[in-house]
């Protein structure tokens, strides 16, 4: 029995789970700030704090868990920043991807590798030959993604292939985005008390529960996960129905 399997014994019962839970890992750099550390600092620990909140989902039964790592419009901060993240990319697929492998995780990439270095880019697409069979869970990692290039990118590669645009719906149109073989996201969460999506899984979250807490990345710990599910598990969702009551949510 692996270990997160044998840790699911001691968690407290929440249900509904979702099988889906996507989070946007903001204030990383407020969270430096605040210490007087340089924002890459608050890039490294928030990049420590990742495999006990991949643990701690997992503990809970979610299957699918998905980190906003860096964003298509991330380009635009400064160079230095941007290659330091580069280079954290790169050390945390060195550290953890045998980590994973051993933990049953199986690894995605989200979004365009290009404009990553070459070895980057080997790293990342090595991790994931490794990971590839793994059953326990799936972490998405989204980096250099944007929701809105996810679109375009599809609509790309379905004019590329000449499909019919009769032939077309959702479910189609589903399966040419990065996300394919995910199911949508159940619970997007959101750290530093920021209330935006930030171009982050815009097609894939259009029926989501949203869930913001004033925690900065780093310090989000197992109390932050157990409210967040425990907020998800109290809500009715109807996806644009009638609720059990048969009335919408704000009906009189």
């Amino acid at each position: 029995m692996d270990q997160i399997e044998t840790e699911k014994t001691a968690v407290e019962q929440i249900a509904p789970v979702p099988t889906h839970v996507a989070v946007i890992m903001d204030g990383n750099g407020r969270w430096a700030q605040s210490r007087g550390l340089p924002r890459l600092a608050g890039h490294r620990a928030g990049t420590e704090n990742i495999r006990r909140i991949i643990r701690t989902f997992g503990n809970y039964g979610v299957k699918y868990l998905t980190l906003y790592a860096f964003s298509t419009e991330n380009w635009n901060r400064p160079e230095e920043e941007v290659q330091g993240l580069f280079q954290i990319l790169g050390d945390v697929i060195d550290r953890e991807t045998e980590n994973l492998h051993k933990e049953g995780i199986r690894l995605r990439h989200l979004g365009d590798l290009n404009g990553l270095s070459e070895q980057l880019q080997r790293k990342v697409k090595e991790a994931i030959e490794r990971t590839k069979n793994n059953t326990q869970m799936t972490l998405n990692i989204a980096f250099n993604y944007g929701g809105r290039a996810d679109i375009l990118h599809a609509v790309q590669q379905i004019i590329q292939e000449g499909i019919d645009p009769k032939d077309i719906d959702e479910a189609t149109f589903t399966r040419y985005l990065y996300t394919n073989g995910t199911p949508d996201p159940d619970l997007v969460i959101r750290t530093a008390d920021e209330m935006r999506l930030s171009n982050f899984l815009i097609w894939q979250s259009a029926y989501s529960e949203y869930y913001a807490t004033p925690t900065f990345w780093p310090d989000f710990d197992e109390e932050d996960v157990i409210k967040a599910l425990k907020t998800y598990s109290q809500r009715e969702r109807r996806f644009g129905g009638l609720g059990s009551n048969g009335r919408r949510r704000g009906d009189e």
